[in-house]
């Protein structure tokens, strides 16, 4: 059994209809509990390669396993349950339910996940108690709870969506530039709200930004375009 929470080999993808890899890339792994900022410019490839760890896609030629288990040996419908039951991904439009209220999506994963129910009632004694903790950690006052997620503010949502994916204790956390549309205070604020929250579940966290001025926070940074084989001669990928 290995010692990372996470890893990747020899890993080739391309997308369907192209004659030409986006992403090969020789290793990476991740370690439990660890904070990784990933970082590069804009359409090098950065949310393609989010959507491989999390096993959304699969790669033609290489593996990615998560916690010993290789997406690409599990049939679809197992790799979303392993998913939903390890990962909390934090999007970067959020993918809120918008008629749902905050407090409706953040239990939303544990309607989807035995194993991250039972970990948020043995953390907060029931799901209510174990949401509202949650929206309380990211700063959200009880007057936003009860609110429909689409009357909520940009800055509000993705504290939702943070929320969400904290929600049940789950391995690892992803974040596909959750800072994009946020000025220097908020971005700074959200991080304060973020980084220890994952050290409190012990999650590992994989934040992907072109903005290097967060880097310093993380334990570890890596950049894409120094670890992706290919070239591109100018075109962009996604």
């Amino acid at each position: 059994m290995s010692s990372n929470l996470l890893e990747l080999k020899d890993l080739c993808f391309a997308w369907p209809g192209s004659t030409e890899d986006c992403l090969n890339i020789a290793e990476l792994h991740v370690r439990p509990g660890e904070t990784i900022f990933l970082h590069g410019p804009s359409g090098c490839g950065k949310s393609t390669l989010l959507s491989l760890l999390a096993g959304v896609i699969v790669p033609q030629a290489g593996y990615v396993a998560l916690l010993d288990t290789h997406w690409g040996d599990l049939r679809p419908a197992a790799r979303d349950r392993h998913r939903v039951d390890h990962v909390g991904y934090i999007f970067q439009q959020f993918n809120l339910l918008p008629y749902l209220t905050a407090l409706d999506n953040v239990l939303l994963p544990c309607r989807f996940s035995a194993k991250r129910r039972d970990a948020a009632v043995r953390h907060a004694g029931n799901l209510r108690a174990a949401a509202e903790h949650w929206l309380t950690g990211m700063g959200l006052n009880a007057q936003v709870w009860n609110r429909p997620a689409h009357t909520l503010s940009v800055g509000q949502q993705q504290r939702v969506a943070a929320a969400s994916a904290l929600m049940g204790e789950p391995d690892l956390i992803i974040a596909d530039e959750p800072t994009s549309a946020l000025d220097e205070d908020r971005r700074e604020a959200f991080l304060d709200l973020l980084l220890p929250a994952c050290t409190t579940t012990e999650s590992a966290l994989v934040l992907i930004s072109h903005d290097r001025r967060i880097a310093k926070r993380f334990s570890r940074q890596i950049s894409l375009p120094a670890i992706n084989r290919v070239t591109f001669d100018g075109e962009v990928i996604v």
